[in-house]
């Protein structure tokens, strides 16, 4: 049997419980993966949530020797400082989100990892991640065509966790929730082929849901949330105030959904259509799924000797599966 690959989660949050709860399920199918512990900054509170698991402090990761790190926290704060620093010890997965910042994240985990001769894979997810690889897919298969991502299909909305976490880190906010709804109507004539320019605001609109401290200024707390570059300063931006009750009765669950459609034209003028569409209960379980594929891809990277930063457009798919080559080609090929 191939010896399990060691994986450590680095927080344990929504995230963190999702990977956790990934690695028991994956190994009970596949036997590939193992978890070799936790770190955390806050290790006694951890203990008494976990049984049968190691969790020791933050800087201790040699203690429970990982193959592989998933890096669980937020993008806003934790991941920029995070990844450089763990990424010099170990190998590393984690799902940095914040688009407009990725070149030069991708740039800082290349150069680190490269460094330590470690492997990083990075922006692991749905959207960077699973939308991205079929942004390209459709860009490539469907000449000249414009590839457009929506999130939030259903009438709730999706919640989205780095977006969450971000409002979050604002002063005054106990407790949020965000929740991004696509607009119709811009769907409507993606699915008719008349590829419009849009722009970021023209095809989502967010809603924050969100518990102030005792005391806190609302009203500055909704400003700097709809004014917060890369999160919430280009789109249409709704502020409620609801109390921590109301927030853990009303908005426990962690919904997501979403789609990738591209509509264009082949050489002899026929018509044709990609769309890929997410639909998840658990935002956390489900990324937290791709993060453990990611993980498998990192550990097989590092095999063959390469170091340096990864993402989902660099990696053989063959790398995400436990499945064999053999098993691959007779049962999905």
């Amino acid at each position: 049997m191939v010896k399990p690959i060691k994986i450590g989660i680095v927080g344990y949050g929504n995230i963190g419980r999702g990977v956790l709860s990934a690695i028991e399920k994956n190994r009970e199918l596949y036997g590939d993966v193992s978890v070799a512990g936790i770190l955390t900054r806050r290790p006694e509170q951890v203990k008494k949530l976990v049984s049968g698991v190691e969790v020791v402090d933050f800087d201790k990761g040699n203690d429970i020797n990982p193959d592989v790190l998933i890096l669980c926290g937020g993008s806003a704060t934790d991941l920029p400082v995070q990844g450089p620093q763990f990424v010099k010890n170990f190998n590393t997965v984690d799902s940095f989100d914040t688009h407009a910042k990725l070149p030069d994240y991708f740039h800082e985990m290349d150069k680190a990892a490269k460094e330590n001769n470690n492997v990083s894979v990075i922006a692991t997810g749905w959207d960077p991640g699973t939308f991205s690889l079929e942004r390209v897919l459709a860009d490539a298969f469907i000449p000249g065509v414009k590839p457009y991502g929506f999130y939030g299909l259903s009438k709730k909305g999706g919640l989205s966790m780095g977006h969450s976490d971000a409002i979050r880190r604002v002063s005054g906010v106990k407790d949020a929730r965000q929740y991004t709804h696509a607009i119709p109507e811009a769907m409507e004539s993606v699915r008719k082929g008349e590829n419009p320019t849009l722009q970021t605001g023209d095809m989502h609109w967010r809603e924050c849901i969100v518990v102030a401290e005792d005391g806190a200024d609302k009203d500055k707390i909704a400003n700097e949330i709809k004014s917060m570059p890369n999160y919430f300063e280009p789109y249409k931006t709704t502020v409620d105030f609801v109390t921590q009750d109301e927030l853990n009765d009303k908005y426990q669950d962690l919904p997501h959904d979403g789609a990738v459609i591209a509509v264009g034209t082949n050489g002899d003028g026929s018509k044709s259509l990609i769309e890929y569409k997410n639909e998840w209960e658990s935002n956390p379980a489900s990324t937290a799924n791709i993060l453990l594929a990611h993980a498998r891809a990192a550990y097989r990277l590092k095999e063959e000797g390469k170091s340096g930063a990864f993402t989902i457009l660099d990696v053989p798919a063959a790398y995400f599966s436990p499945k064999s080559k053999e098993e691959l080609l007779k049962d999905f090929m």
